[in-house]
């Protein structure tokens, strides 16, 4: 891979920004109560995140929490409301156009009646110091693909060549929106193990996801979002302890009346079973168990990433005023 240096910043030939002495420097990104409003609707409400460099972050949130517009406004693409966005120490557009962001959305796309060599050739020459094209066409997994015609792509092999164009200029900061949506599990693997080698080699990643397996997996970090806001930041062994720590689940009977159970923070119903994400669970098994009540298939373990985001971004709300249907737990 090849150096690159500018008016603003040094990088060293791993691609990580770096002072004149050599050490690291500036953030890969820094969002400082960013707002972005549609109207009336606030999409992102005061939002503030750093990221250092050569870092791999993952973006959690149900849709519409705020994750894809703060991706899109890191890249410039929306208006912003308030607060700020740096990016490598500079103002959004001034990084891009110095070839410092590489970006993957959910709705990008391909010119049609070309071949995948000729839009790489095409991206690449848009550089003045473009990744050197072995070593991109073996790093993202794409042989055998340059002579082939863009519509006659899978929807994972797609996904591989619209990484190449993302990573054609060998940016330092790399932004995935929901990267491996049309891809199946072995694509989704080997991309992930490309992510791995990138960071290796000092890129940083920030990726939006619903893969919450892959996030938990993959990133050094991840920040869950919710209404716009962070929620929850740190490792996904931080996360998960934060948030709950034991998942409780049980078959047979109806949905218990959360409002009565201590320690409860969420409450989920998967076909004919019941999960309840505890930060108590002795007492909440206490209170299940309470009369002698049996509850067929009990388990109980540590609560995964999934558990966690949904107890930070759905937690637990009285059951409403109504009959209660017969077996259920009050």
């Amino acid at each position: 891979m090849s150096g690159r240096t500018d008016d603003v910043s040094h990088y060293c030939r791993d691609g990580r920004p770096t002072s004149l002495d050599g050490m690291p420097a500036t953030p890969a990104l820094e969002i400082d109560a960013l707002t972005v409003s549609y109207g009336a609707t606030v999409a992102v409400d005061q939002l503030s995140l750093t990221v250092p460099a050569g870092r791999t972050v993952a973006l959690l949130g149900a849709n519409g929490a705020g994750k894809s517009t703060t991706l899109n406004a890191v890249l410039g693409l929306v208006p912003v409301s308030g607060g700020s966005v740096r990016v490598l120490g500079r103002r959004p557009l001034q990084a891009i156009r110095a070839g410092a962001v590489g970006a993957m959305l959910q709705h990008g796309g391909l010119p049609s009646e070309a071949r995948v060599g000729e839009v790489i050739d095409l991206v690449r020459r848009s550089y003045p110091a473009a990744w050197p094209l072995d070593d991109l066409v073996a790093t993202v997994g794409i042989d055998g693909l340059l002579g082939r015609p863009v519509d006659a792509l899978s929807g994972g092999q797609r996904q591989r060549v619209l990484l190449a164009v993302a990573l054609a200029g060998e940016p330092p900061l790399l932004l995935l929106d929901e990267p491996t949506a049309a891809m199946d599990v072995e694509g989704r693997r080997a991309f992930w193990a490309t992510m791995r080698d990138l960071a290796g080699r000092g890129h940083t990643v920030v990726f939006a996801t619903h893969h919450l397996a892959e996030a938990d997996a993959v990133a050094d970090r991840v920040v869950v979002v919710d209404g716009g806001r962070v929620v929850a930041d740190g490792t996904t062994a931080e996360v998960k302890r934060g948030a709950g720590g034991r998942t409780i689940s049980f078959t047979g009977v109806a949905q218990p009346r959360d409002d009565t159970l201590p320690g409860v923070t969420a409450v989920r119903v998967q076909g004919d079973r019941v999960v309840l994400t505890t930060n108590e669970p002795e007492a909440t098994l206490r209170g299940l168990l309470a009369g002698g009540r049996l509850l067929p298939e009990l388990e109980v373990r540590g609560a995964s990433l999934e558990d966690a985001v949904l107890s930070l971004t759905h937690p637990a709300d009285p059951a409403p005023a109504a009959p209660a249907p017969t077996g259920a737990l009050r």
